[in-house]
């Protein structure tokens, strides 16, 4: 039984598996959408969540402890200054995981993790269209 056991271990050494992450959560912090396993991207949420709600604190503590997960100043600047503030509001739930169905190598299955609200480079999506716009088309 695994009562109490916590996260997954993926094949890798303790120090592969935290490189691993570090190096996930700069893509998601800079691409802020990333596509991966779903093992992968379901372990890298809750550290992806963390580093969001100390962006949200912006204090320099916050700033040093974020600096420990991310390896480039640069993306820790972004997260406090443009991802951070879009979730003020928000109480958790930062993100979300997007199955994909199974890689075609190996049958891994595959998801996209991503920010809820996407910035404003990213793609929104279409808006419902109401009764009288699809009659007047």
């Amino acid at each position: 039984m695994r009562h109490r056991v916590k996260g997954r271990k993926l094949g890798r050494s303790p120090a592969h598996r935290k490189a691993l992450f570090r190096n996930q959560l700069a893509s998601l912090v800079r691409e802020e959408r990333i596509k991966t396993t779903l093992h992968k991207a379901k372990e890298l949420r809750p550290i992806a969540e963390k580093a969001v709600t100390q962006g949200k604190r912006d204090t320099l503590h916050a700033r040093r402890l974020v600096n420990r997960m991310l390896p480039e100043r640069l993306l820790v600047k972004k997260l406090f200054e443009d991802i951070a503030p879009r979730f003020q509001d928000r109480p958790g739930g930062y993100t979300r995981i997007i199955k994909l169905g199974p890689r075609r190598g190996d049958g891994a299955e595959m998801a996209v993790i991503e920010f809820v609200e996407l910035g404003a480079g990213e793609a929104e999506p279409d808006k419902k269209k109401s009764k009288k716009e699809k009659a007047a088309k």
